[in-house]
C-alpha cells in the first residue's frame, strides 16, 4: 500500500514538472522575437527607389494600398502570383525582390538533367537498333498481324 502511493506521488510530481516545462518553453517562444520578413522591407527599398508611392503600386497592379502595406510591414507573406505583380509594376525583374546585387546572381553549377529522350527506352545504344528493327518488321506484316502482335503486347505489359 505504501509503495502505491509513493508511486502515485512520484508520477504527480513528474507530471507536474513535465507541465511546468511546456508551460515554460510556450512562455520562451512567445516572447523571443522570431526574424521578420525581409521581403516586404525589400519591396519598400525598391519602391522608394523608383520614387513610386503605395497608390502608384496600387494603380499599376489592382491591389490594395493596404494590403500592400501589410507586405511591407511583414504583416503578410504574399504568394509569388502577388511578387510578380509587385515585382512587373516596379518594372524589375522578380529576382531582384529577393537578391539585392546589381547583377544576377551567379547559377550554381549542377548537373545536366537527363531529358525526355535520354530516359526513354530505345532512344540510344542496343534498345535504339532493337526497336529500329521492330519497327521495319512491323512494316512488313498486314493489319492483321500487326493488331494481335499489339494486343499481346499489351497483356504482357499489364502483367
Amino acid at each position: 500500500m505504501f509503495f502505491g502511493t509513493l508511486a502515485t506521488r512520484f508520477w504527480l510530481h513528474l507530471e507536474f514538472y513535465h507541465s511546468l516545462e511546456i508551460r515554460l518553453l510556450r512562455e520562451i517562444a512567445y516572447h523571443v522575437t522570431i526574424p521578420h520578413m525581409i521581403i516586404g522591407e525589400r519591396i519598400r527599398l525598391l519602391r522608394e527607389t523608383k520614387k513610386l508611392s503605395q497608390g502608384d503600386i496600387e494603380k499599376r497592379t489592382g491591389l490594395l494600398r493596404c494590403y500592400i502595406s501589410r507586405v511591407e510591414n511583414g504583416h503578410t507573406v504574399p504568394a509569388i502570383e502577388t511578387l510578380e505583380k509587385l515585382a512587373r509594376a516596379m518594372e524589375v525583374p522578380l529576382y531582384q525582390l529577393f537578391y539585392d546585387g546589381e547583377e544576377p546572381p551567379v547559377l550554381p553549377n549542377l548537373p545536366k538533367r537527363k531529358s525526355a529522350d535520354d530516359i526513354a527506352w530505345g532512344s540510344r545504344g542496343k534498345d535504339a537498333r532493337a526497336l529500329g528493327r521492330f519497327r521495319r518488321l512491323l512494316g512488313r506484316i498486314d493489319e492483321g498481324d500487326r493488331r494481335l502482335l499489339m494486343y499481346m503486347a499489351q497483356k504482357m505489359a499489364n502483367r
